[in-house]
C-alpha cells in the first residue's frame, strides 16, 4: 500500500534555509565571492569556502591559485572570512617541472609580528640540476630569508606579499647570485589554528 502523503505545515528542508552572500577579508578589498545557503547565521561560521585569486582580483592570469577562506562572521545577509590557506594548482606545478633541473622545496613555519602562526612552503626551480651541497645551500638560504622578512611583517603584510608575489621576487634575487634559478614561488600556504590555553 503506498504511503499517505504528510498533511500539514511541513517546510521543506531547502526553502527553510537562507542565502548568503560571503565577502573576503579586509586584506583583500571585502570582494564578493559568491552565495551559500545555511539554516541559520550559526551553522555558517566555521564553514571553508574556496575560490581563485583570479576570480578575486579580476586577473584570469592568476586563476592557479587556489585560496582558502573561513565564515568567521555573519551580519544580515553577508558572511565575512579569514583567509586560512593558499595552494597553487597541480597542473601549474607540473608545468613548471623541467628535464636535468632540481626543484627544491622548503617548508617554513613562521610567526608574523603580530603572533600569526603561517606555514609556508616555498618551492625554488633551478636552471640546471643542482647538487646536494647546492640544494642544502639554496634551502637554507630560502629559510633564512623567509623568517627575515615574515618577523618584521604583520599578517596582512604577508598575505599582501604572497597574493602579488613580492615575497617571490625577493627570494629569486636572493638566491640568484647563489645558484641559476628559473623560479621562485610560494606553492603553498596554511594559517595555525592558535589553540585556547
Amino acid at each position: 500500500m503506498a504511503k499517505k502523503k504528510q498533511v500539514g505545515r511541513r517546510v521543506e528542508g531547502w526553502k527553510a534555509k537562507s542565502w548568503y552572500k560571503v565577502y573576503t577579508p579586509e586584506g583583500l578589498g571585502k570582494t564578493y565571492i559568491g552565495d551559500t545557503i545555511a539554516n541559520g547565521p550559526e551553522n555558517l561560521v566555521g564553514r571553508i569556502m574556496q575560490t581563485t585569486l583570479g576570480e578575486i582580483i579580476n586577473d584570469y592570469s592568476r586563476q592557479n591559485v587556489k585560496m582558502k577562506f573561513r565564515v568567521n562572521d555573519v551580519a544580515a545577509d553577508a558572511a565575512y572570512t579569514e583567509f586560512i590557506g593558499h595552494e597553487l594548482t597541480r597542473d601549474y606545478l607540473r608545468s613548471l617541472v623541467k628535464r636535468r633541473t632540481s626543484r627544491i622545496d622548503a617548508h617554513i613555519p613562521v610567526t608574523t609580528k603580530d603572533g600569526k602562526k603561517v606555514d609556508l612552503t616555498v618551492t625554488c626551480y633551478t636552471l640546471t640540476r643542482a647538487n646536494l651541497s647546492q640544494t642544502h645551500a639554496i634551502r637554507g638560504l630560502i629559510m633564512a630569508r623567509v623568517q627575515a622578512m615574515v618577523k618584521e611583517a604583520d599578517f596582512s603584510a604577508l598575505l599582501n606579499g604572497i597574493v602579488t608575489g613580492d615575497i617571490s621576487k625577493e627570494l629569486f634575487k636572493a638566491v640568484k647570485p647563489l645558484f641559476p634559478i628559473r623560479r621562485v614561488e610560494i606553492i603553498k600556504s596554511k594559517v595555525g589554528v592558535v589553540r585556547a590555553a
